[in-house]
């Protein structure tokens, strides 16, 4: 069976940290995630999904994440019944987050740390490797795709 999810959205309020009785870390948020089509002439809609994370995966999420930031969770699909105060049977929906990751780039939402603004620089290569990213038409081969392929 496969059970897995994959969301990346915005942070409706900041997490906060929470104990068991027996002093395991714990945190529920919700992400606000667009959904990914819209009908002719209408905004695109959001789903507000409620993610639990336990343990390291807790504390990191209120150490570092704040209400704005795009976020990236992978995880599992839970429910859970319970019994409202009227005594009404509910069932709720939540992610189970496995991974959790910045989606933000650094300079957005105020610097609150993420991934970097921008690509890292690319490396020098050695003298004796030629370099083919700024290349002329004349530096490539044409490959006679009527013969048969060497692998």
């Amino acid at each position: 069976m496969l059970n897995v999810i994959a969301l990346m959205g915005r942070l409706v309020a900041d997490p906060e940290l929470r104990k068991t009785n027996s002093g395991i870390s714990t945190t529920t948020f919700t992400l606000a995630v667009e959904r990914s089509y819209a009908k002719a002439g209408t905004e695109r809609q959001t789903d507000f999904i409620d993610v639990v994370a336990w343990r390291n995966s807790a504390e990191f999420a209120c150490k570092y994440f704040r209400k704005g930031q795009l976020v990236a969770v992978n995880g599992s699909l839970q429910t859970r019944s319970y019994e409202d105060k009227n005594g009404n049977k509910r069932k709720a929906y939540e992610v189970l987050a496995d991974n959790l990751h910045f989606a933000d780039s650094k300079n957005s939402q105020g610097g609150g740390g993420g991934m970097p603004a921008s690509a890292p620089a690319p490396r020098a290569l050695p003298q004796d490797q030629p370099s083919y990213a700024s290349g002329a038409p004349d530096d490539f081969a044409e490959i006679d795709d009527s013969e048969d392929l060497p692998f």
